[in-house]
């Protein structure tokens, strides 16, 4: 098994109250062996000026799943730095409204260098955006 620690979803969605995850909607869905999944509505907060979803919330929302994973595979997380080092993410699907669902796996997961990839679906389980990402734990 990938994690390390026995955090329940509830745990992260109450801790992400009065933070970005809130405003724009993130709720942690789907725990497995090895995946998290998460989802985030798209309306009116997520949309740039063309109505389209921004790209930067795909964003948020992966760094997001690549951050809590990292915490969940490292042990006694409260003790390190877990912090992004750099995301890329392609987006290849226009969405407008509904939700977004992303799912995040493992690439490679060292002692202080863990790499991420996250799958961004829309509710027709079409691909809409994937994003990598690199996360440090000191």
């Amino acid at each position: 098994m990938l994690w390390k620690n026995n955090v329940s979803l509830e745990y992260f969605n109450q801790i992400s109250v009065n933070t970005l995850n809130e405003t724009l909607s993130i709720e942690f869905i789907s725990i497995g062996n090895d995946f998290l999944v998460a989802k985030m509505q798209v309306d009116h907060r997520h949309r740039q000026p063309a109505g389209l979803l921004h790209g930067g919330a795909n964003v948020v929302l992966a760094e997001t799943l690549g951050s809590v994973a990292s915490y969940l595979a490292t042990e006694d997380p409260m003790q390190k730095k877990i912090v992004g080092i750099e995301i890329n993410a392609n987006h290849l699907r226009a969405v407008k409204e509904g939700y977004v669902y992303g799912k995040v796996t493992e690439i490679k997961v060292g002692k202080t260098l863990h790499v991420w990839q996250i799958e961004i679906k829309d509710e027709k389980e079409q691909l809409t955006c994937v994003s990598r990402i690199t996360v440090g734990v000191f």
